[in-house]
């Protein structure tokens, strides 16, 4: 059950500053760049985390919490086909040479239909848990996989950014059918925060890309699935549905009203005819403010009364050539502080995302450059000149800022400004 709940422990400790170094990543060419967003046909509702995938390729990126998305396409790219889908939605297809402007794009509800076989198939949500744990080694990515990915970090006092932390990261995938542990390579980073507004008190997110990483739950059972804690949750089938024209389980989980440890609560979402997990959105129980805390605080002043009010995570895979893996995680952590002999309360949330925008295979195994190798434990330096540089990614491709994050990206840039004039 312990092992069961270090995810947070990995996520979540009360220390001073989290930060980034930067380091010069190569630039290559695109030809294209893509703007839109991705909408309910019916609702004209905006669809958030829709995958954006160019077809025979690796190369995709997810909607922001906007519903929008910013995609650099490569000249060798340009004659390709732009595949949208989302969850409960069917998929749409768009020639890459037929877009011209801002893209707006509906996507039509799935009508899930199910029969008498799909019905029967699986009776008890537990047993359709396990299946879907043991198939680790036919259904994912068996290979060592090179993977260049996206990560965001915010630290927001009340509504107010504080901080705001960027990178490139090339993820060292291990095999899902191996227990080696995956490593992360910092390619490229920006950072920067305001200290005046985290007081005495600071929040890191320990490892940054690593806490994002570690929600994958195939790789990573035991961060909340094991063979010891199952049995301390109770299953049960919700209303199916589908991606990509495919029929897709779901299944509720939360812990047993006599279990007292907190665990967790959520949605699993499995694919019907490969038994593969296509996303896990579920929270962390923070009812028990006492064993909440303990769970979380490693440090902290004397003065203070530290305990979390939210923690809620996020993962979805892909499938290419009939394999899975990791594409998306997303994790949101809320926490109180409470100062003794003080009337106000500060409220701190720490929101990261990390996702996949490119993969390789790599036959052999992978070299690690141990200058560059982020540890988990790792305090990665201030930088913050990347903001002043519009162009500061290149290639590389990100997930679009939502508004809140352009408007302090732009604020930043503002005191750059006034700090470089002021030197001059």
């Amino acid at each position: 059950m312990k092992r069961a709940i270090s995810l947070t422990l990995r996520a979540l400790i009360l220390l001073l500053v989290f930060s980034f170094s930067t380091v010069t990543a190569q630039d290559k060419q695109f030809a294209k760049e893509i703007k839109g967003e991705v909408i309910d046909q019916k609702t004209k509702d905006i669809l958030v985390f829709s995958d954006i995938v160019i077809a025979d390729s690796n190369i995709s990126t997810v909607t922001n919490t906007d519903g929008k998305f910013l995609l650099k396409i490569p000249e060798t790219l340009l004659n390709g086909t732009l595949i949208i889908s989302h969850l409960g939605y069917e998929k749409k297809e768009i020639k890459i040479s037929t877009i011209e402007n801002k893209l707006k794009i509906a996507l039509t509800p799935a009508i899930t239909e199910l029969t008498a076989i799909e019905i029967d198939t699986y009776s008890d949500a537990k047993a359709l848990l396990e299946a879907t744990l043991e198939k680790k080694s036919e259904l994912y990515n068996n290979n060592n996989t090179l993977m260049t990915a996206f990560y965001r970090e915010t630290i927001k006092k009340r509504k107010r950014n504080a901080s705001l932390s960027e990178a490139i990261v090339q993820i060292h995938k291990r095999p899902y059918d191996t227990y080696k542990r995956d490593a992360i390579e910092l390619i490229k980073s920006r950072k920067k925060t305001d200290y005046t507004r985290l007081d005495t008190l600071a929040v890191k997110l320990q490892g940054g890309p690593f806490s994002n990483l570690y929600t994958d739950i195939i790789k990573y059972p035991e961060y909340i699935f094991t063979n010891e804690n199952i049995p301390y949750y109770d299953f049960s089938f919700d209303t199916s549905t589908q991606i990509n024209k495919n029929l897709v389980y779901v299944i509720n989980f939360k812990q047993k009203p006599s279990v007292a440890t907190p665990l967790y609560y959520g949605k699993l979402y499995i694919d019907a005819k490969t038994l593969a997990l296509t996303n896990a959105v579920y929270s962390l129980n923070v009812e028990n403010k006492k064993l909440t805390s303990e769970m979380y605080v490693r440090k902290k002043p004397g003065s203070a009364i530290v305990y979390p009010t939210q923690a809620t995570y996020r993962v979805n895979y892909r499938t290419k050539n009939g394999k899975w893996h990791y594409a998306y995680s997303n994790i949101s952590l809320s926490f109180k502080v409470k100062w003794k002999r003080k009337l106000f309360n500060n409220v701190y949330t720490l929101n990261s995302e990390m996702a996949i925008t490119d993969w390789k295979i790599k036959d052999a195994v992978i070299e690690k450059p141990r200058n560059k190798m982020i540890r988990p434990t790792t305090i990665l330096a201030d930088a913050t000149y990347g903001f002043a540089d519009p162009k500061f990614w290149g290639l590389y491709n990100i997930i679009e800022p939502e508004k809140s994050i352009e408007s302090a990206i732009k604020k930043i840039q503002k005191q750059l400004k006034k700090a470089k004039a002021k030197k001059a």
